[in-house]
Parts: structure tokens; sequence; C-alpha cells
């Protein structure tokens, strides 16, 4: 790893007025991932940004949050002093129920599960490469196809689905509010109901109900 890897810059550009990091390696990047920045992918760099947006309090608790996660692993990190902080904070922090964080969790550029899956199938096929069976060769190839070929396509994919979802800011259109009571004895009184909205009532048949058909007469 080259020693300027371990440097970053973050702070307002002041052309576009985004938040803006850049330098770094594949691990600052997943730090970044993870506390909500999204990658931005040039011929000749890459970079990350916050997402679009954002009201100011919320990008500076961000940008101030990736600092702390940051210089908690020993990066040096140059930010504005609007994002400066003196707290360290760990990265790595449980999966979250948005589908953004689960993404972010799968395409992370250092350590997401994907990363890990490739690195799986790598480490597979030289294995099999070795075995000396007639097959083996075969096999071998056939998951560094998958490792390379595949995979990259998923990744990619989800990658771009991951950015797109952490620019939206909205309640997904099928959640409602939720109207049921909440006792004084709940810890939580969510506003959001996770359960998707009710299906349309169907049209209220005014027929009348069929009679019920006599019984047949007993022979005595």
């Amino acid at each position: 790893m080259a020693f300027a890897d371990r440097f970053l810059t973050l702070g307002r550009d002041v052309h576009s007025g985004e938040v803006l990091a850049r330098g770094g390696d594949p691990e600052a990047h997943s730090i970044l991932q993870r506390t909500g920045f999204v990658p931005v992918v040039r011929l000749h760099e890459t970079h990350h940004r916050l997402p679009i947006g954002l009201d100011i309090a919320e990008e500076e608790r961000l940008a101030t949050r990736a600092v702390a996660r940051l210089r908690a692993v020993r990066y040096h990190v140059d930010a504005d002093d609007a994002f400066d902080t003196e707290t360290r904070e760990a990265h790595y922090q449980p999966l979250g129920s948005l589908v953004a964080d689960a993404l972010t969790e799968l395409t992370a550029s250092h350590d997401g599960v994907l990363i890990a899956l490739g690195e799986v199938l790598t480490a597979t096929a030289a294995f099999y490469q070795g075995l000396g069976q007639a097959p083996d060769p075969h096999t071998a190839k056939r998951l560094q196809y998958l490792g390379e070929h595949r995979l990259g396509v998923i990744r990619s994919d989800l990658t771009h689905m991951r950015n797109d979802l952490a620019d939206r800011h909205q309640n997904h259109p099928q959640r409602r509010t939720c109207t049921a009571d909440v006792g004084p004895g709940e810890r939580e009184a969510s506003a959001i109901c996770a359960c998707p909205a009710p299906p349309p009532r169907l049209p209220t048949s005014h027929a009348a109900a069929p009679t019920a058909a006599a019984p047949a007469n007993r022979r005595r």
C-alpha cells in the first residue's frame, strides 16, 4: 500500500458546493460508502460525494462522522473546519434496515460481500487447479469465469442501484402512516408503518344471499 493512500481531503468544493472526499485506498473508500458517500468514477480518478438533496446540517453530520471513522483507523484527513472533529468512531455498524444500506454491504469496494465472494471463487479455483483429476482444470476455469465475468456484472449493477437509492430521500410509496394507538408502556412509537399498504377493497355485492336448499322428504 502506498503511503499516499493514507491521506484524504474532505471538504466542500468551491465550484459545485458538493461535499467531496478525495484520496485514500479501497478500505477508506469502503468507510466513506458506509457513511453515506457515493463513489464517482472518472477516467483518471475516483472520488466520493455526499448524496444530493441533503440539507447543510445533514451534510455536516455525515461528513464529520466520516472524518471520525477514517481517523479512528489512522487515516490522515485534511477536513474543512465545519467537518473537523476530535471524535473517533468505529466504522463497522450493524446492518441497517434500508435497502441502500443492504446494497452497500454487498458492494462496498474493500470488504463488501461481493468482494469477499470473488476472493472465495479465486481461492477455490486455485485449489481445484492443483488437485490433479481430469475434470479439475475445467472446474477451475469455470470458477474463474464466474468470478471475473458474472460476478463483476452483478456488482456493477447493484452498485449503480445503491448509488441511485442514496440520492433519493422519500418514503416508499407503499408505506403509510400508522394509525394504530400506541400504549404508554411502549418503548417506540413509530410514525411510519413498515407494512405494505392494504390491498384495494373489492366492490361489495348487494345481491341477496342464496337460500339454503330445502331438505328432501324422508320416506316413512
